[in-house]
C-alpha cells in the first residue's frame, strides 16, 4: 500500500513538473499578445476530436483518439492565424470568444447523440490523473523537449510576436506555429488534466510570472515554481481530504493567484523581481 501512494505521488509530481515549464512559456506569449480564450478553444478542440474518435468507434485515450484530437486542434490553429480582423470594432479576442462557444456547443451536441456522452464529456471537463504512468511521463518529456528545443531555435520570432509584431514577417505562419504548439500539448494533458485544468496549467502560473517581471526567463522561472508548488499543495489536498484532482489543483492555482494579485497592489514596482530590463 505504501509503494502504490509513493509510486502515485512521483508519477503526479514528475507530470506535473514537466507539463508547467512548457505550458508556463506559452501562457507567457498567450497573456502579453491578449490571446486569452485562445486556449479554451484548442483545449475544447481536443475534447470535440476525442467526441467525435468515440462517435467513430474510437476507444477515449487511445492513440486513435489522441489523432482525433490533433486533427481537430489542427484545424483550430489554422482558424486562429487566419481569422485576425483589421477593424477595430471586432477584437481578436471576440472572435476567439465565439470561437470557443461554438467547439463547446459542438461537443455538447456530439456528446447528446452518444451512448454514455455525458459521461464523456465530464472526462474531457475534469480528466482522469489516475491514467497517469511513467510511459506516459515519459513521452510527454520527449515531446515537451522537442518544442522546447523548436521555441529556443526560433524564440527572437515568437517573441518579436509579443513584443514588436509589426516587424516580424509572415505573422499569420508563426502565429500558425504557435497555436500549433499549443494545440499539441493540449492534446497531451487534456485526456489527462481535463480541459479546466489544463486551461489552469497554462494562464495561472503565467499570470502571476507576468504580474513580476517583463523578463522570459525569470517569467518562466517565477511561474513554474509557483506553478508547481500551488499544484503539490492541490494534489496533498486532494489526497488528504478526498477531494476531487482537477478542482483541487486549480483552486489552488487560484489561490496563489489572488495572493500574488494581493502582493503586486501592495508592493511598488521597483521593489518586485527584474520588473523591466
Amino acid at each position: 500500500m505504501a509503494s502504490e501512494t509513493v509510486r502515485f505521488f512521483s508519477v503526479q509530481i514528475a507530470l506535473l513538473a514537466i507539463v508547467l515549464i512548457l505550458h508556463t512559456y506559452i501562457g507567457l506569449h498567450i497573456i502579453r499578445r491578449t490571446l486569452i480564450f485562445s486556449d479554451l478553444v484548442l483545449d475544447q478542440l481536443a475534447a470535440f476530436g476525442a467526441l467525435a474518435g468515440i462517435g467513430l468507434g474510437i476507444e477515449y485515450g487511445t492513440a486513435q483518439s489522441y489523432l482525433s484530437s490533433m486533427a481537430a486542434v489542427l484545424f483550430g490553429a489554422l482558424l486562429l492565424a487566419l481569422i485576425k480582423p483589421k477593424s477595430r470594432a471586432i477584437p481578436r479576442e471576440a472572435v476567439i470568444g465565439i470561437m470557443y462557444a461554438l467547439a463547446l456547443v459542438a461537443s455538447l451536441l456530439l456528446a447528446d447523440k452518444l451512448r454514455g456522452g455525458e459521461a464523456y464529456v465530464t472526462k474531457t471537463l475534469a480528466g482522469s490523473m489516475l491514467w497517469v504512468t511513467w510511459p506516459l511521463v515519459a513521452v510527454t518529456a520527449i515531446v515537451y523537449i522537442v518544442l522546447l528545443a523548436f521555441h529556443c531555435k526560433f524564440h527572437r520570432k515568437f517573441i518579436g510576436m509579443a513584443e514588436n509584431p509589426h516587424g516580424i514577417k509572415n505573422e499569420r505562419l508563426w502565429d500558425f506555429l504557435l497555436f500549433t504548439t499549443q494545440g499539441i500539448i493540449t492534446v497531451l494533458i487534456v485526456p489527462i488534466a481535463g480541459v479546466l485544468l489544463a486551461y489552469a496549467f497554462l494562464m495561472i502560473p503565467a499570470a502571476i510570472a507576468a504580474m513580476f517581471t517583463m523578463r522570459w526567463a525569470w517569467a518562466v522561472i517565477i511561474g513554474w515554481a509557483i506553478g508547481f508548488t500551488a499544484c503539490i499543495i492541490g494534489l496533498f489536498s486532494s489526497y488528504s481530504f478526498d477531494l476531487p484532482y482537477g478542482p483541487s489543483l486549480v483552486l489552488s492555482l487560484g489561490f496563489f493567484f489572488a495572493v500574488a494579485v494581493v502582493i503586486r497592489c501592495l508592493f511598488s514596482s521597483n521593489r518586485l523581481v527584474g520588473m523591466k530590463g
